[in-house]
């Protein structure tokens, strides 16, 4: 095993690194909005609103989220035309490679979110309408601040499993950090030396987001 190979070509682990980073926070973004959103419809007062979010968990939940990249990828522009990830900003299989992975977390966002919200002592609630607060208000000034500590530990694993996750994109040709291990690998049949560069740049990204999901609950906890 030649690991001067590693040395040499260690700039390009870093290039798919960087891609990786960027679908990761782009995916991150897109699953926190669109989780708080259904996370609220699940706790909708409106029964049709409810449904509307159980059948999207379901589908996103239920189907494989390789499927839903090459699906997102390769099925859609069939339908809406092959510029459909066109964009003068990122490859267009990183693009769909973020939007797959950013609904296929919201799915489960919206899972963290509605039981933190569940979560929250009910009293605080009907406190909160006595004193004369309306429905949003309640929710904004006073479910939504407590709630937010419940749902820190699981949406930061969450935010991990999500950045491992974008090795999956690698599947479309997203020239991410797993991509380029297996360009490398394929290029001087020493897969194993890129694999492991691979695994030691995903291991320090992973160290990362860990640690500040640490610092992040330690903080919460002291604020209590």
């Amino acid at each position: 095993m030649n690991y001067s190979l590693l040395l040499v070509h260690f700039d390009l682990l870093l290039t798919g690194a960087k891609l990786t980073v960027i679908m990761t926070i782009g995916a991150v973004t897109l699953g926190l909005i669109l989780g708080t959103v259904l996370g609220l419809m699940r706790i909708s007062r409106y029964r049709l609103t409810r449904a509307a979010a159980g059948v999207y968990l379901q589908i996103f939940r239920g189907t494989p989220m390789l499927l839903q990249v090459c699906f997102l990828y390769f099925a859609l522009p069939q339908i809406f035309g092959p510029n459909i990830w066109r964009n003068p900003f990122l490859p267009d299989a990183a693009l769909a490679g973020i939007v797959a992975l950013g609904l296929n977390s919201g799915a489960y966002i919206a899972e963290i979110i509605r039981a933190g919200i569940q979560g929250v002592d009910i009293g605080q609630t009907e406190a909160s309408r006595a004193l004369g607060l309306s429905h949003v208000q309640t929710m904004r000034l006073v479910v939504m601040p407590q709630a937010f500590r419940l749902v820190v530990p699981p949406l930061c694993n969450e935010f991990i499993v999500l950045l491992k996750d974008t090795s999956l994109v690698s599947a479309i040709g997203a020239k991410e950090l797993m991509y380029q291990a297996r360009a490398m690998g394929a290029r001087y049949y020493e897969y194993f030396v890129f694999m492991v560069g691979a695994a030691v740049i995903y291991f320090c990204l992973t160290f990362v987001l860990t640690r500040v999901s640490g610092y992040i609950e330690r903080r919460l906890a002291v604020s209590d």
